[in-house]
């Protein structure tokens, strides 16, 4: 099956690389064109834990679109800045001529420490970005959908830590919990223009976010420097079916479907793309 999403517009945020590349491929590969943000720098102290995406990276993003075909256009914006991103939307919805398909993707992770050790910057950062800027998000990019008189679709990426507790990153679950609480409302809000609202969980996904050796001391304490493989081994352990974690495409198939009139249906739901860690 092809052209699932033909002709449609998404606005996808942290589109750099990871996840947003990810979704912003695939819903070009089904036929939409692509609104794509990131904001290329570094968010308050997550570079302790991994680097930032930089230009370079949403604009290898922008080549893989146009190889699939399909339009986009970038904006360097934060999600923070709301009159930044609003505007930054504007043009580009101005110039492809219509929005269809609303991503709030953009997220930081930090751990470490228990709540009570938690810098008041840190939670204020992972707050700022993960919640504040999916409110952002759907704040700038609601309006067009509806004065496109179409309907159309928001989602979310939340968390397997929208649902669970996880020790020593008391903030990152507490903004994921939120989402779950912004999706139900924002639906019963919006659903009399047929839009659809829904929130994707992925557990473990193989980007930057977690390929890096903080990660890997945070799974491997035992370990003074620990492998890939050692970290592969201890997040396979989160899983019910085989594995270590998702691939990024696992969460776009998902994103996919709930973007597509296969689900004109289908709201308020969580989607899970776990292998099952809800139930381990």
């Amino acid at each position: 099956m092809t052209g699932r999403v033909e002709g449609k517009v998404a606005f996808i945020t942290g589109a750099a690389r990871g996840q947003g590349r990810s979704h912003a491929v695939r819903l070009a590969e089904e036929g939409a064109d692509i609104i794509a943000l990131d904001i290329c720098g570094e968010v308050g102290g997550t570079a302790r834990f991994y680097p930032p995406a930089t230009l370079a990276d949403l604009e290898h993003t922008a080549e893989l679109v146009r190889a699939a075909g399909r339009r986009v256009v970038t904006i360097v914006a934060d999600v923070r800045d709301y009159d930044a991103m609003e505007k930054g939307l504007a043009a580009a919805v101005a110039e492809l001529g219509r929005l269809d398909i609303v991503l709030a993707n953009a997220g930081v992770f930090q751990f470490g420490d228990r709540v009570v050790d938690t810098s008041p910057q840190d939670w204020s950062d992972v707050m700022a970005v993960n919640v504040t800027g999916v409110f952002h998000t759907c704040k700038a990019a609601i309006p067009h959908v509806i004065a496109g008189g179409r309907g159309g679709t928001v989602v979310m990426t939340a968390s397997d830590a929208s649902t669970k507790g996880f020790d020593r990153f008391g903030h990152y679950v507490a903004s994921k919990h939120a989402l779950l609480g912004l999706m139900k409302t924002l639906l019963m809000e919006v659903s009399e223009y047929s839009i659809r609202v829904n929130c994707v969980s992925p557990t473990n996904c193989n980007t930057t976010m977690i390929q890096n050796e903080a990660v890997y001391k945070l799974f491997r304490p035992d370990l003074e420097s620990p492998t890939p493989e050692e970290f592969a081994e201890s997040s396979g352990t989160l899983l019910a079916l085989p594995g270590p974690w998702v691939e990024p495409v696992d969460v776009s198939n998902a994103i996919v479907f709930l973007a597509s009139d296969e689900a004109r249906f289908v709201t308020g739901l969580n989607m899970t793309v776990d292998g099952g860690s809800a139930w381990i």
